[in-house]
């Protein structure tokens, strides 16, 4: 599985800007043939609703297409078995295109969560069961790339446990300046694999409790907080180092509970298995996570490194497609070549933004470079989500995937 237990955190609003923009494109495409549409429609009446077009299925690749309408209550939903996410899609504010993901399921039961609506959990059932995997060719080499990205993703997490020390140390110094630059040599490792580990627990909890989630105490923003819990993590280190300007003993409890998340995370995505359309639904979510939190300067309020958190993700979505990549060729090389043609130009845009003077390599996301720029970025990425948004059905429809 790509995705464990998840807590839910509430989700951020999109800036004015980016509704524009994203208003004008929409990710939806005529359906892969073999794979069930499921359409979930978010209103607001009565509170919020959840509206599901078909609540039983057949086992194999499922789509679900969600819009929200109206439902200013409902910001995301999940699909939920045994009390772990499948699948999921955040940030749904009113207004904006509609999104989706892709599942290969076996039969049993699951359930559609909205948080926020009238009536949270719907239940869904999948009959029959999915089609056996495939030893073909296209088959070997999708899951040659799932292995791969396995051993990325544990390699990423080890090395932010080295960065996230590093932090630590220079807090418990008292260095500030040395803690600013750990602090952005620390923060892409998250933001390449984000999609991937976001649901994940400490051991003990349960999916409903913001304490044990490890998304929300390693990356929470201070718009998101759950006050019966706290502010945890990156971004409340953020905060004390670039906008208090001093550490102090709460900064270093910070510091040491972030270390201790984070080698806990460690452990969890140690020998995880990856399905094709895990890795492709993953590198869908980091882009949206660009769009959501990054181009409208939200993500890092302090620091104003978001370009920095934007390459990570651009990276880790990247990586996902790469591995991807030589089954993809086989089974759509015209997608494929769209896909790659798009990452190339969102990477040559990046490169405009280098400056090796400024905290991790790029320049300061300040009020007026977002004004100039924010549009240039966010048609860059939206032209890039257009194609990726296909490669979920592709691969879950081959036989095996």
């Amino acid at each position: 599985m790509m995705k464990m237990q998840k807590v839910r955190h509430h989700a951020m609003k999109l800036s004015t800007l980016a509704v524009l923009l994203l208003a004008a494109n929409t990710v939806n495409a005529a359906p892969t043939t073999g794979v069930t549409q499921v359409n979930v429609t978010l209103v607001g009446d009565q509170g919020g609703q959840c509206q599901v077009d078909q609540k039983s299925v057949n086992a194999g690749p499922v789509t679900f297409n969600i819009v929200n309408k109206t439902a200013t209550a409902i910001t995301e939903i999940e699909l939920l078995n045994n009390d772990r996410i499948l699948g999921e899609k955040e940030n749904l504010a009113p207004g904006l295109p509609a999104v989706k993901f892709t599942l290969n399921l076996d039969g049993g039961h699951y359930q559609i969560y909205c948080p926020g609506a009238a009536k949270e959990l719907i239940d869904f059932t999948v009959t029959g069961q999915k089609n056996a995997h495939s030893t073909d060719s296209i088959s070997a080499l999708l899951k040659q790339g799932t292995d791969g990205y396995g051993r990325y993703v544990e390699s990423t997490v080890a090395g932010m446990v080295t960065a996230v020390t590093a932090l630590q140390t220079a807090i418990d110094a008292g260095q500030l300046e040395q803690a600013k630059i750990a602090y952005a040599q620390a923060r892409p490792y998250y933001e390449r694999i984000e999609s991937d580990v976001d649901g994940f627990l400490l051991p003990g909890y349960k999916a409903t409790d913001n304490a044990g989630n490890l998304d929300y105490l390693i990356d929470m923003r201070a718009s998101n907080l759950d006050p019966a819990v706290g502010w945890h993590g990156f971004h409340a280190i953020e905060r004390d180092l670039f906008e208090k300007g001093k550490i102090d003993k709460q900064t270093q409890q910070t510091a040491k509970g972030l270390v201790i998340h984070i080698a806990e995370l460690n452990k969890q995505v140690k020998g995880l298995t990856y399905k094709p359309e895990d890795l492709a639904n993953g590198a869908a979510d980091l882009l949206e996570e660009v769009q959501n939190t990054k181009i409208n300067g939200e993500e890092e309020a302090y620091s104003h490194i978001d370009l920095v958190d934007f390459a990570g993700n651009v990276e880790g979505a990247m990586q996902a497609f790469a591995y991807l990549q030589p089954g993809l060729e086989k089974i759509d090389p015209t997608l494929t070549q769209q896909v790659s043609e798009q990452f190339t130009a969102v990477r040559k845009l990046l490169d405009q933004y280098r400056d090796s003077q400024s905290l991790g390599g790029y320049r300061p996301y300040t009020s007026a470079l977002k004004a100039e720029n924010a549009a240039k970025l966010s048609r860059a990425i939206q032209a890039l989500q257009e194609p990726l948004s296909h490669i979920a059905e592709k691969v879950a429809t081959h036989a095996g995937a």
